[in-house]
């Protein structure tokens, strides 16, 4: 088994890995790792922009104010507070980089600022309607100039290597680095570091309908969960509310800068109130509502009337400005013969982002030392109960920063990575039965969907926890008797998170922002965090 041992090893090549990575780099050797391409993530899809307070007229206490209205208290004011307050300081990294923003369309304005769902002020700095591609291209470039980054694409991480991972165990849980599968070898590599940093994203594929990408199967939760990492409020799934309706093209996101730029939501023609917009009966801010606000009035109207979609309408502004505003979006959907400037988009909510996942500190450390974390792989605390839109590249690019800087400001306190014992594949065979993987795959995603949706209920989270149980054993035999691959390993990680997901939404007894159960539809005094410890 090969064996190799850098300074740090990064697991994910997003925005959070990256933005670590070129940190860390001023004076360490640094390990990458991606599961497929090294623009496979998540960051490479977001559209809408990067949240931070850049106009005269708003100010960090606003920003502050926005987050925590849509996390519904849950979150930690001293997180949102440190998070607001770095924002502007990461948009000049990132435009120091080469990030071409949009420029301000009046005189003395830097950049364009958008404004989206929950947000008081015009404070998204974006590039058209692609930002998170930007991004992603403007820090692989500057990744890859960097001698000191090594980067490695189709490398699956399989589980951390700790301290009951060594040749003289140590009982102290010290993270060493991960055991990944190494695609093209078809083989385990122990990749060693005195630091790790999960940057593995988010769990979205837990779920039928996702606007995710095909690898976020919530690896690094269930890795770090594995390893003795808290987590916390698993429950709280995000669901965008416009995910394009598309028999033929899957999870295709309608940017919430389309609301914010005033689009329109209306029920279809040829139902009752067809053509007319429906938001202002369900919220004061209509289209501009939280996200959970508005995912809950489009699932709601879809159920009452029997509905496939709601249309999403922007075609009353001007057609240069839709173009101008939307290219990626007017572009894909003409395509598929809608005009944007024209007719309405059909849209369908889909489960868009993880708020929960590994408990981590304004260091982002986690619970085991030489682990750190950060993006949507953690719980933060800056989140809540709902994220507000935007927030979550900052949040890579904030904590990506400031677990890099504690790395470095503590290098000499890091032991070095002891001897590993390798991975042990003398008891395994190849497997012949990989339709088994698939159609366990696709249960627990049609379970999830169907059980912990947008609306729960007791009933039906016990209903998915006896599937769960009962697919649990099945999964463990498999991956003791055959060697692994990359679907038995994300198998493997999709059944973990959705364990966690229902066990928090069991324990949670009220409806809090992104958690509604109809058992329980009155929020409490107090929020809580839903804190689960292996």
């Amino acid at each position: 088994m090969p064996t190799t041992t850098h300074d740090v090893v990064i697991i994910g090549s997003g925005a959070a890995g990256l933005t670590a990575a070129i940190s860390l780099a001023q004076d360490r050797k640094v390990l990458v790792l991606a599961k497929a391409a090294l623009d496979s993530g998540s960051t490479n899809w977001a559209q809408g922009g990067i949240a931070a307070v850049l106009d005269a007229g708003d100010s960090f206490e606003a920003h502050v104010r926005d987050t925590m209205v849509a996390g519904a208290g849950l979150n930690n004011r001293e997180t949102v507070e440190f998070v607001v307050s770095e924002a502007p300081a990461a948009i000049d990294r990132l435009a120091e980089l080469g990030v071409p923003f949009n420029g301000g369309e009046e005189f003395g304005e830097r950049w364009h600022l958008t404004r989206e769902g929950g947000h008081s002020h015009r404070r998204i700095v974006h590039v058209d309607d692609a930002t998170g591609h930007a991004v992603q291209v403007a820090l692989l470039k500057a990744a890859r100039a960097n001698p000191n980054i090594t980067l490695l694409e189709d490398m699956v991480a399989i589980d951390l290597i700790t301290s009951r991972h060594a040749e003289k165990y140590s009982g102290d849980g010290h993270v060493w680095g991960v055991y990944a599968f190494n695609k093209n070898s078809g083989h385990v590599d122990a990749l060693l570091g005195k630091a790790t940093i999960l940057c593995t994203g988010g769990a979205g594929r837990t779920y039928l309908f996702s606007t995710a990408p095909r690898g976020a199967t919530g690896d690094g939760i269930a890795m770090a969960w594995r390893a003795g990492c808290r987590v916390s409020n698993m429950e709280m799934n995000q669901f965008h509310p416009t995910c394009l309706y598309n028999l033929e093209v899957k999870n295709f996101l309608i940017t919430e800068a389309v609301r914010g730029e005033g689009g329109h939501l209306k029920l279809p023609p040829g139902v009752p109130g067809g053509g007319e917009r429906f938001m202002p009966r369900f919220d004061p801010r209509a289209e501009l509502a939280p996200r959970d606000v508005v995912a809950r009035a489009i699932d709601h109207e879809i159920k009452r009337l029997g509905l496939d979609y709601v249309h999403l309408d922007i075609s009353h502004k001007p057609p240069e400005f839709v173009r101008t505003h939307f290219p990626t979006i007017y572009a894909r959907l003409l395509d598929l013969d809608i005009d944007i400037t024209k007719e309405p988009i059909p849209v369908v909510p889909a489960q868009h982002y993880t708020c929960g996942g590994v408990v981590i500190d304004l260091d982002g450390r986690t619970d085991l030392p030489g682990l750190y974390a950060a993006g949507e792989v953690t719980e933060s605390g800056l989140h809540g109960a709902n994220r507000l839109a935007s927030n979550s590249l900052l949040e890579c690019f904030v904590f990506g920063e400031t677990a890099a800087k504690h790395i470095r400001a503590h290098w000499d306190e890091l032991p070095s990575p002891p001897s590993i014992r390798p991975w042990d594949e003398s008891r395994v065979t190849n497997s012949d039965e990989e339709v088994i993987v698939q159609h366990n795959w696709k249960e627990i995603r049609r379970f999830m969907w169907d059980y912990v949706g947008i609306v729960r209920t007791t009933k039906r989270l016990e209903r998915a926890q006896h599937r769960i149980d009962l697919l649990a054993k099945e999964v463990d035999e498999y991956y003791g008797h055959f060697r692994v691959t990359s679907d038995l390993i994300e198998l493997r990680n999709l059944l973990e998170v959705a364990r966690l997901v229902v066990r928090s939404a069991l324990k949670r007894k009220e409806s809090r922002g992104l958690h509604y159960t109809l058992d329980y539809p009155d929020m409490l005094p107090e929020a809580v965090d839903t804190v689960l410890t292996p």
